[in-house]
Order: C-alpha cells, then sequence, then structure tokens
C-alpha cells in the first residue's frame, strides 16, 4: 500500500470473509527448469477453500457484503452450465444462509453427458442451489421469470452479474494485487509480469486498477479464453476500471493504467480445450502435482508455456502466473483426457 492514504481507503470496503487469505505464493521449479526460461511462481488462487476455491472468492467476499448491506435475503446470478463463479457463490451463500438461484446456459457445445452431470453442476447441487438451465437465447426470458417468481415470494434479490464482474466484485482482485505485492517483496520476487486467465472482465479490472492505485512496476498480461474478439475484453476490462474510478474518487491512481491481453490461445470457444491445454495440465500435474482445468486456468498455463518456448519472456528472472481455480470441472471433461 501507498502512504498517501491508499492503505486507509482501501481497508474501509465493506468485505466478509469467506476464504482463506493470503493464498500461497510458491515457485514451479520442476516446470521452470523444464522450460529453461524465468523462474515460475504461481499465485495459488485455487487455493481460496470456498467449495475448493478460486478467483471467485475475493469478489463474493465484497458482494456478498454489499448483498448484507441492502438486506438482501436472496442470491441470483449467471454463468455457463460449469460456471465455477455459480459454484463458488452457491457455497458463500450456503455459509450466509442465503438461497441462492443460479441461470446457467448451455452455451459450451461439448457433447458428452458428463458436462451436464459431474464437475461444478454436482457440487451445485450439493450446495443446495436452485438451478435453472436454459439455452443461451433464453437467458434474458428465464432471468425475467426467476426475478418475477421471487418477487412474488416477496423475496429481496441481490442480482449478481456473471464472473461477479461489477466494481464491487472486482475490488477483490485489487485486494489480491496488493498481496501479492507484499509477497513478492518479502520473497525478493520482480513483479515485471503477472499472468492470468481472463474473462468476464473481473479479475484483470481488479488487477488493472490495483496497477495503477499501487503504482506497481511491471505488466498485467490476461490470456483471453471467453471473447471470440479480443478488443471486447479490451473494451470490458477498460470500461469496469473506468467505472471503478468513478465509484472510487478518493482512490486517487498513481498512474494511468493499461489492458493487454493475448488472444492466441484462445481456441474454437469458451470452454473447448486445446491440445495445447491438455498438455499443459498433464505437464503441471505430472511435474508439480498441480491440477489446471480445461477452460481457464489450462489455457493460462498453456500460453505461458508457449511464450516462454518462443523465448518472449527470456528477458525476465521471474514470471507470475495466478492460478484463478476451476480444478472442479475436471470431471465433466473427461473425456477430453481420453489418450
Amino acid at each position: 500500500m501507498s502512504a498517501n492514504g491508499t492503505k486507509t481507503w482501501f481497508d474501509q470496503q465493506p468485505r466478509i470473509d469467506l476464504g482463506q487469505s493470503p493464498t500461497p505464493l510458491e515457485p514451479l521449479d520442476r516446470l521452470s527448469e523444464e522450460l529453461g526460461g524465468p523462474r515460475i511462481w504461481l499465485k495459488r488462487d485455487d487455493c481460496t477453500g470456498l467449495a475448493t476455491g478460486g478467483n471467485k472468492t475475493r469478489k463474493l467476499e465484497y458482494l456478498m457484503a454489499d448483498a448484507l448491506a441492502q438486506e438482501a435475503d436472496c442470491i441470483v446470478t449467471y454463468g455457463a452450465v460449469q460456471s465455477n463463479h455459480a459454484r463458488q457463490t452457491a457455497a458463500a451463500c450456503a455459509k450466509l444462509g442465503l438461497p441462492c438461484h443460479l441461470i446457467l446456459s448451455e452455451r459450451v457445445p461439448w457433447p458428452y453427458d458428463s458436462y451436464a452431470r459431474q464437475g461444478n453442476m454436482l457440487l451445485d447441487r450439493l450446495l443446495g442451489a436452485q438451478i435453472h438451465v436454459c439455452s443461451l437465447d433464453d437467458v434474458a426470458a428465464k432471468r425475467k421469470a426467476v426475478l418475477a417468481d421471487l418477487a412474488d415470494q416477496g423475496k429481496t434479490v441481490y442480482d449478481i452479474p456473471a464472473g461477479g464482474s461489477s466494481e464491487i466484485g472486482a475490488l477483490g482482485y485489487t485486494r489480491c494485487l496488493a498481496e501479492l505485492i507484499a509477497q513478492c517483496r518479502d520473497q525478493s520476487i520482480n513483479t515485471d509480469l503477472i499472468v492470468h486467465a481472463s474473462a468476464s472482465a473481473g479479475t484483470q479490472s481488479g488487477l488493472v486498477f490495483g496497477k495503477s492505485l499501487f503504482a506497481m512496476p511491471g505488466r498485467i498480461l490476461g490470456i483471453n479464453v471467453f471473447h471470440p474478439d479480443p478488443q471486447t475484453l479490451k473494451d470490458r476490462v477498460s470500461n469496469l476500471v473506468q467505472s471503478m474510478t468513478e465509484r472510487w474518487p478518493g482512490a486517487a491512481l498513481a498512474e494511468a493504467f493499461e489492458v493487454n491481453v493475448n488472444h492466441a490461445y484462445f481456441g474454437e470457444g469458451y470452454g473447448l480445450p486445446t491440445q495445447a491445454c491438455i498438455k499443459a495440465i498433464r505437464m503441471a500435474a505430472q511435474m508439480e502435482g498441480l491440477l489446471f482445468d480445461p477452460v481457464y486456468s489450462g489455457k493460462a498455463l498453456a500460453a505461458l508455456i508457449d511464450q516462454i518456448n518462443l523465448g518472449n519472456f527470456s528477458h525476465l528472472n521471474d514470471v507470475v502466473l495466478i492460478h484463478t481455480g476451476g480444478s472442479a470441472s475436471l470431471g465433466a471433461y473427461i473425456d477430453a483426457f481420453d489418450e
């Protein structure tokens, strides 16, 4: 934190402690040696603890605090069928004793029965969420119907956008960056490059906002895993960071913000694993004992491995990869790992 009042402002934001933090920052030395590039450090946000953890837990700590402040007695949120955000929201609601409604769209053309029954879908049911599955075209109609039904029941609904990606939710990753900066300082790790999977824009927005807020040297690089047009992701991050600056005018930015996105590892679409992603998941499992997922963190890891192999990071001593979680969905993608 800076000495100009940033810490005071930041600590004043309402937050409920739902997860485990600080999450570990650990070296991947076997993988680093295999690749022969910079030393890879993994920020273990798969260890946040809320129903197997993941990046959405940090967002939900702020979102749920806002929901309770508004005296909400029911939560509604959105995602794809195997949404990590939906699973963590269901867990947060269970922890707080709030009814949870998940509107899940069939947006991923993964043609195996396991996708609709295993992974996050199984956990959503175990966590007691009310699940509403619909086609992508029917999301708006399903949302309208669910909200109307809850209104008829007299419920005060708190509506969370997909991925928890609002100004309030994104603040979770501003907090994560402050935590990461302190860990890097204590371990003498350079923050020249921080890599992560980017989809609904909230994680990257919080990091970008934090980089400007804390004047952190280095670059934030989002690996696009969701948007067919990467400019859409850049625009969403820019707009969300701008909304954060407007919501918290007292948080004077120390530098202009920049948005960096790599689209080269998107593959055929969101939720569709690439061969490079599957190979990267196997490498991490067999060389480091770590589990990545084929939708988010696995594609970010594949991007990092390829960029190191290409020599594009050879000038760096350290690179930090944020593990945003998602391994709970591995069972739903069992068919992707057939030999």
